[in-house]
């Protein structure tokens, strides 16, 4: 495990969005801030639960897809609390010398890092304590695992619309296009993010929440999500909602639940 050898401390005086989502899971890692909140977005909108497992879902096939693909490197960035099956379990499942590194900002997954790191004999996986903000910091880190001047799968699910977007502030597309810049070509990027398009009054009172609870929430249409590709190839289907994304059985039964309000894409760095 790569960063700062002395754990930080972990606020319960307000909530944050990992052990928010880690509630909708149904994990056990959230405190009461966290739950309040959590039931209080879900009362607004009561997709929270469908969405937070559908983008579990997607990960995971994303993830295989490009494993199946020739991918031996994973950059997770926004990990969130351990929910098996995790990213390495998957990219293993494929390729058992599958290199990944997770990274984090909220001091409780860095105290369950270990569970991360349980992968396989011939593959690695580390755990980097790091903003997704302070890229220098960040891919310097995952550099001690991952070999940038090769392709390299990066994982953005369910992150970006934490992220603003003033370009004085977290310029989350200038953000997105830098981490792009430092792959090599042949490289992936997978992200989901919540959207308005699907379910615009629910969303906007889910991200009054948010915002009321001091956690920042950019829910972005179609062509604001599709910005974050430019440049790449995407894969087919190209944009679509998350359910939609080259879907299994159980995500085709979720479509038939209901909305889900995120978008999802997969594209290659040629």
């Amino acid at each position: 495990m790569t960063g700062s050898d002395a754990a930080p401390q972990i606020d319960t005086s307000r909530p944050h969005p990992a052990r928010v989502y880690d509630w909708w899971l149904g994990g056990k890692d959230n405190y009461p801030v966290d739950e309040e909140l959590a039931r209080k977005i879900l009362s607004l909108d009561d997709t929270a639960v469908r969405g937070a497992r559908a983008n579990r879902r997607f990960m995971q096939r994303a993830v295989r897809t490009v494993a199946e693909a020739g991918i031996r490197q994973f950059l997770d960035i926004g990990t969130g609390i351990p929910t098996e099956p995790n990213l390495h379990q998957v990219a293993q499942g494929v390729a058992a010398e599958s290199r990944v590194v997770y990274a984090d900002n909220d001091p409780i997954v860095l105290r369950h890092a270990q569970a991360l790191l349980r992968g396989t004999a011939e593959g690695s996986t580390d755990y980097v304590h790091a903003d997704v903000r302070d890229i220098d910091t960040l891919m310097a880190r995952a550099a001690e695992s991952l070999d940038f001047s090769r392709p390299v799968a990066l994982s953005l699910v369910a992150l970006t619309h934490y992220l603003g977007d003033e370009a004085d502030g977290d310029d989350v597309h200038g953000l997105v296009q830098k981490y792009v810049a430092a792959l090599a070509p042949g490289s992936y990027l997978i992200l989901s993010q919540v959207t308005p398009d699907l379910n615009p009054e629910a969303i906007a009172k889910a991200a009054g929440a948010f915002r009321a609870s001091g956690t920042p929430f950019f829910p972005r249409p179609v062509a604001e999500f599709q910005r974050f590709f430019t440049g790449l190839e995407l894969l087919g289907p190209g944009v679509i909602p998350v359910t939609g994304w080259r879907p299994d059985p159980e995500d085709v039964a979720v479509q038939a639940e209901g909305v889900v309000p995120v978008y999802a894409g997969v594209a290659r760095k040629a």
